[in-house]
């Protein structure tokens, strides 16, 4: 049976509307062109002391991959496992740097704060911060419960259950109000597509390697801070 090219027309126009910017945005179409894949990799980032150019990036995945009808259960596993290497990952840095790292890199204003935190109320400090969305700041907190000697066991229960209470409810946003999101995002993003997509990966990148150089850093200070005694 031959189809008419209007009948065409109007199958076109009604998947249009069922699945409202899908492939029409050039920054959501790039966005999501990383996939699962990006996503599990931003959620590292994401969960350990690197900064990102946008906080809650992974949030933002994880709602426009779950209007984009992704795999629910998917989503929430990929970007929680991505969250526990990365708090893993910071958890050593705080351990293996202790106080003095923590001290360099947490800002003097919330420096103690955090510290007396974690040291009265652990698993809170750890929890609260994994949860919450911005502006609250996460990366103290786990930088701190190494540095302090947190049981790492208790963390990473702690770290990973809250990162998926986090990422489950950035689904349920997307599931059930992705439509409107869409719209918005598209709205938002229109003009500035490519220009967004190169600077916030970028950063990332660039970010990523300034860990790395501290992590360096840090491992030799270590070991001649141990090399200092037998010298001796």
């Amino acid at each position: 049976m031959t189809i008419s090219p209007a009948t065409l027309a109007l199958i076109q126009a009604a998947k249009q509307a069922t699945h409202p910017g899908h492939h029409t945005n050039k920054l959501l179409h790039l966005f999501l062109h990383f996939g699962v894949f990006g996503l599990f990799f931003i959620s590292i980032v994401d969960s350990s002391f690197v900064p990102l150019p946008i906080p809650g990036v992974t949030d933002i995945m994880l709602v426009l991959l779950a209007a984009q009808k992704t795999n629910w259960i998917l989503l929430v596993a990929l970007s929680t496992a991505g969250s526990a290497v990365g708090g893993f990952f910071s958890y050593q840095v705080g351990h293996a740097g202790g106080m003095a790292f923590l001290e360099k890199h947490v800002p003097a204003r919330i420096f103690k704060r955090v510290c007396g935190w974690m040291q009265e109320h652990a698993i809170l400090a750890v929890a609260l911060p994994a949860i919450l969305p911005p502006p609250m700041p996460l990366s103290p907190f786990v930088l701190a419960a190494g540095a302090l000697n947190m049981a790492r066991s208790k963390f990473m229960w702690t770290f990973t259950i809250s990162r998926a209470i986090r990422h489950a409810i950035a689904v349920f946003l997307g599931i059930y109000y992705g439509r409107h999101i869409l719209r918005i995002w598209n709205a938002f993003s229109e003009k500035w597509a490519t220009t967004i997509l190169v600077v916030i990966w970028s950063i990332i990148l660039v970010g990523c390697a300034i860990a790395f150089w501290k992590l360096y850093q840090t491992s030799r200070s270590v070991g001649t801070r141990a090399a200092e005694p037998e010298a001796s």
